[in-house]
């Protein structure tokens, strides 16, 4: 079996990364957030959402609370008026695939160099156990 130092292993996950970079769901999802990022309309109520957040936390803070169920009912309302918008539903959609490809590679990675610990220490990969919990009589260690 070929030894690997974490530079090797840095060097291919990098490579990794440019692959995934180049993949249809990261290309949408650029596409997307340029949309979004180009819009007026959308850009104007971000703002808005940011401001009234900030004067959320400054009612919060003195203990207005009144005043800050009110701008918190109105950030709601502004964000569920974002979240209606066709190119906001694509752009988190999109946010949604790349983050689902993220997490089946890590899985994968993970699965695998688990799988390959148990196969070579001659465990038993059906119930995850190494060769060392085998001989020992099974089971985990907790």
């Amino acid at each position: 079996m070929t030894k690997y130092t974490k530079d090797d292993i840095l060097t291919k996950a990098a490579e990794l990364a440019e692959m995934i970079a180049s993949t249809e769901e990261v290309d949408f999802f650029k596409r997307a957030e340029a949309h979004i990022n180009e819009n007026q309309k959308i850009r104007e109520m971000i703002a808005s959402i940011k401001s009234l957040q900030k004067q959320a936390v400054n009612f919060q803070h003195y203990g207005k609370d009144k005043a800050y169920n009110q701008v918190q009912a109105k950030i709601e309302a502004l964000e569920n008026q974002l979240d209606e918008l066709p190119i906001v539903q694509q752009f988190k959609q999109s946010q949604v695939d790349v983050n689902d490809l993220l997490q089946m590679v890590s899985s994968q990675v993970s699965n695998k160099v688990t799988d390959l610990i148990i196969e070579a220490t001659e465990g038993d990969i059906l119930r995850g156990e190494t060769g060392s919990q085998v001989q020992a009589g099974g089971g985990s260690c907790s």
